[in-house]
C-alpha cells in the first residue's frame, strides 16, 4: 500500500501548477505589466516616432496587451476552485486525511505544519470562492461596497499565499535533508505507508 494514492498525488502537482501560474498571473499584472510603467513606455516610443497619445489612450493599449494574461488569471481561477473540491472530496480517502487522524501522536512541528496545511487549505477555498463571485458579482447581485471589501481581501490572501509558496518548497527541501528523506520522491511515487 502507498503512502499517498496515486490520485491525491496528482491533486498535488497541478494544484501546484496551478497555484504557480495564478501567482505568475497577479504577479506579472503588478510588475512587468503594470499599466503604469507600460503607458508611459508607449506614450515614450510613440513621441520618438512622431505619434502622440494621451495617458488615457496608452493606458487603454498596455491593458489591451495585458487583456489575454487576465483572461489566464480568470480560467486558473475556475480550475483552482474545481481542485478545492476534489481536495475535501480526498479529505475523505485514507492518504488524504492521514495528517490530520494522527495528530495527537504528531511531534510540535509536525503539529504546527498541519495547522500550516489547515490554514493554506482555508486560504485557497477563499480565494476560490471569492474569485468566482467577482468574477460574477453582477450575475449575484453582489453589491459595489461587498465588491470592493472582496477584492482587498483578496489580494491580502494572494499576499499570504505568495510567502507560503516559498516556504512549503524551502520546508520540504529541509526537510529531505533532516528528518523526512524521501518526502519529494513519495509524492512522485507514492513512498511506503
Amino acid at each position: 500500500m502507498k503512502k499517498w494514492r496515486a490520485d491525491f498525488r496528482l491533486w498535488h502537482w497541478i494544484n501546484a501548477f496551478i497555484i504557480l501560474g495564478v501567482l505568475g498571473t497577479v504577479f506579472l499584472r503588478k510588475t512587468f505589466l503594470s499599466v503604469k510603467t507600460n503607458s508611459e513606455v508607449v506614450m515614450d516610443k510613440l513621441s520618438g516616432i512622431d505619434i502622440n497619445v494621451t495617458a488615457s489612450q496608452a493606458k487603454m493599449v498596455v491593458r489591451a496587451i495585458r487583456a489575454p494574461m487576465w483572461e489566464w488569471h480568470i480560467w486558473l481561477g475556475y480550475a483552482l476552485a474545481a481542485l478545492v473540491v476534489w481536495r475535501i472530496a480526498l479529505f475523505f480517502t485514507q492518504s488524504g486525511k492521514q495528517k490530520y487522524t494522527t495528530l495527537k501522536e504528531q511531534t510540535m512541528h509536525h503539529k504546527l505544519v498541519t495547522v500550516l496545511y489547515v490554514l493554506f487549505y482555508a486560504a485557497l477555498t477563499f480565494m476560490a470562492v471569492s474569485g468566482l463571485m467577482l468574477e460574477f458579482h453582477k450575475a449575484l447581485g453582489i453589491s459595489h461596497s461587498l465588491t470592493e471589501w472582496l477584492e482587498g481581501k483578496h489580494a491580502l490572501i494572494y499576499n499570504l499565499i505568495l510567502y507560503f509558496v516559498p516556504i512549503h518548497i524551502l520546508g520540504v527541501i529541509m526537510a529531505e535533508q533532516k528528518e523526512e528523506k524521501g518526502i519529494i520522491s513519495d509524492m512522485i511515487n507514492g513512498g511506503k505507508a
